[in-house]
């Protein structure tokens, strides 16, 4: 049987558990042997991760020919207008690809959200917004790249759910072990 980890990870934390720069690692929170994660997420990026002990199942949670979607909790600089919002669902042109539509609306600040360490520059005069926004792919800092192509820099990112599973319930740093049983 596959057993599978879901993963809240802090900011500032490698999604790897080889101690590189100074950052946290995997291996200072998952104290099981043979789990691998099965995707990335940035080290100032926060949120779901999955680990399996499975290389199939690894591959198939992160090959980009399943799409499996991904959602992200997504804190921008700014006020999003009618037409940010439908470049981002159209697909954004980005330097080296065009993002494939995305699904997103404005949202509220989750009322369960965590207080990140570091906590973002507070800036009085800046607004923010809130963005829930779904991507089936996953290029290199894309959802960042996404919402600068549309002028609104993403100032936290928390990645909420990975296809049926989300982080809801988990806090920083912790995690929950699952059997595997489907996407």
């Amino acid at each position: 049987m596959s057993r599978l980890i879901l993963f809240n990870k802090p900011y500032g934390v490698i999604c790897q558990f080889t101690a590189d720069g100074g950052h946290s690692s995997l291996k200072d929170y998952i104290p099981l042997p043979d789990f691998y994660p099965a995707g990335r997420l940035d080290t100032d990026s926060e949120g779901l991760v999955l680990l399996t002990d499975d290389g199939r199942l690894q591959a198939r949670i992160s090959h980009p020919k399943y799409k499996l979607p991904k959602t992200y909790w997504v804190q921008v600089e700014g006020i999003p207008d009618e037409m940010a919002l439908k470049k981002l669902r159209d697909g954004v042109i980005l330097k080296d690809f065009t993002a494939r539509p995305a699904l997103v609306h404005v949202m509220e600040e989750p009322d369960d959200l965590w207080l990140r360490v570091p906590p973002i520059r507070f800036r009085k005069h800046v607004a923010t917004t809130w963005l829930a926004l779904t991507i089936s792919e996953g290029k290199n800092r894309q959802v960042r790249r996404m919402t600068a192509a549309v002028l609104l820099p993403t100032l936290r990112l928390i990645r909420y759910a990975i296809g049926q599973y989300t982080v809801q319930g988990i806090a920083p740093g912790e995690w929950k072990l699952l059997n595997y049983h489907s996407l």
